[in-house]
């Protein structure tokens, strides 16, 4: 059964940075899509950034330059490092994976996801 547990979450001050884990067990496929979402109470789900087994990635705009996303495969791993904390980024972050290729165009798009990790929420503060 395929699982994701997401951790490295917490609270930073404005302009500080954090790296997210998200352990995968059960998604051994040659082909893969993962991404990180993240929400906000009251406010729909937001995508972050996407990766999957082709290399392609995709950021959200708000985020580009101030976040990667990248994968150890060997340790089955997800990262998502995030630099240059701003309020706005406060959320609860969660891990997200298909365990099949997504059309590039499609990868930041909530619903081809199907397997979700509990969340780790981030906090950023002055």
């Amino acid at each position: 059964q395929s699982q994701l547990v997401e951790s490295g979450g917490g609270s930073v001050q404005i302009g500080g940075s954090l790296r997210l884990s998200c352990a995968t067990s059960g998604i051994t496929d040659r082909l893969w899509s993962m991404a990180w979402f993240r929400q906000v109470p009251g406010k729909k789900r937001e995508a972050v950034a996407a990766i999957d087994s082709r290399d392609i990635i995709k950021y959200a705009d708000s985020v580009k330059g101030r976040f990667t996303i990248s994968k150890d495969n060997a340790k089955n791993i997800l990262y998502l490092e995030m630099n240059n904390l701003k309020p706005e980024d406060t959320a609860m972050y969660y891990c997200a994976a298909r365990r099949s290729l997504i059309v590039p165009v499609q990868q930041m798009s909530e619903g081809l996801y199907n397997i979700w990790g509990q969340g780790t929420q981030v906090t950023v503060s002055s």
